[in-house]
């Protein structure tokens, strides 16, 4: 969770459904009782185990942690203002912050969920490559996905905007992008062409 509090905000971790992991003490007191080497040995291997696990699902919870509170202290305006200024933030931006490998991070909030004060979204939400733009140094191509969700949110049923025409609406908020890229972005946010959009009176 993502929470706003006076002082700005902050990262709370959702520990309620991560199961706790512990190991049962009878396989301890197994190996102190056991005279069998070979049983000892096989204990032993499967508590190293066990351990090794648990380091892992903390070590996950850790680098969640880390990348979280980094993306707050990157998109301080988005979670203070809105969608219109999120910055353009890949996973290279927060693997230099926080130290660790972006194949380590990618893994780490692979199908993961932030809930922020503007509603749930997927870890990747918050990571997109800058789109150069006339008035800005960079945009990111999250944010004119929702410029162009906006535009047809607002669009004329009877005569919805074609790419093209979204291309030139944009053109002149200093955007410069493709018909095709205009395409790419719609259909990554499932939405119809605007023949299909198209309502009837």
């Amino acid at each position: 969770y993502i929470v706003k509090f006076n002082s700005g905000h902050k990262v709370i971790m959702n520990n309620s459904i991560v199961p706790n992991i512990t190991i049962n003490n009878m396989y301890k007191s197994t190996i102190l009782n056991e005279k069998d080497n070979e049983e000892i040995d096989y204990i032993n291997d499967k508590i190293s185990k066990a351990i090794n696990l648990i380091n892992d699902i903390e070590q996950r919870n850790t680098t969640v942690l880390k990348v979280l509170e980094c993306i707050v202290d990157k998109q301080k305006e988005y979670f203070e203002k809105g969608v219109i200024y999120l910055k353009p933030m890949t996973l290279k931006d927060i693997s230099d912050d926080v130290g660790l490998h972006e194949s380590t991070i990618s893994r780490g909030i692979n199908n993961k969920y932030i809930l922020t004060p503007y509603g749930l979204f997927e870890f990747k939400y918050f990571f997109s490559n800058a789109v150069q733009s006339e008035k800005q140094e960079g945009i990111s191509s999250t944010k004119i996905k929702n410029m162009i969700k906006e535009l047809i949110d607002k669009e004329n049923k009877l005569k919805p905007l074609s790419d093209d025409k979204i291309c030139k609406l944009l053109k002149e908020e200093g955007i410069i992008l493709a018909r095709r890229t205009v395409a790419k972005y719609r259909e990554e946010m499932n939405i119809s062409s605007s023949s299909k959009r198209k309502q009837f009176l």
